[in-house]
């Protein structure tokens, strides 16, 4: 896939953030509400699995698909977006460019043996509290928060 160019700065303005689809990977299991994270593939920080937009997809198939490609995940995707949150992607060039991740709600009925980036991931089930720690972005770490207290979880 490839990655769209930074756009460029209009005069006396902000750059326009790029748009991403993300997947809220979720289960409950003893009860309890947990979250699957996934590592990045440069920086192992734990995430959750998203990507660019792709030509003639919906928003939250978008986020389906990357669920499967970065984690193995199969599930139930809920059309209508959770929330969404920013963050400073950057690229091989070394490059940044902000970007506004749309988050989508998957509830996960099972993993894959097998998935595209599965050698270069690990992937592990977090309590709520656990993996709204374990994300950097202050937004993120609000809507896994905002998730599971909805859940009755937190």
């Amino acid at each position: 896939m490839k990655t769209p160019k930074p756009k460029k700065k209009r005069e006396g303005a902000a750059p326009v953030p790029r748009t991403q689809y993300a997947a809220l990977p979720w289960r409950v299991a003893n009860g309890r509400t947990e979250i699957m994270l996934v590592t990045s593939r440069d920086t192992k920080r734990w995430v959750i699995p998203k990507g660019w937009p792709m030509k003639g997809r919906k928003p939250h198939i978008v986020a389906a698909i990357e669920a499967v490609q970065e984690a193995g995940l199969v599930g139930k995707i809920e059309k209508t977006k959770l929330g969404d949150f920013g963050y400073e992607k950057r690229l091989k060039s070394g490059t940044t460019v902000d970007c506004r991740v749309e988050v989508f709600s998957l509830r996960v009925q099972r993993q894959r043996k097998q998935w595209p980036e599965k050698s270069q991931r690990a992937t592990r089930w977090f309590e709520c509290a656990i993996s709204a720690d374990l994300v950097e972005e202050p937004e993120l770490r609000d809507l896994i928060l905002g998730f599971c207290g909805a859940a009755g979880q937190n």
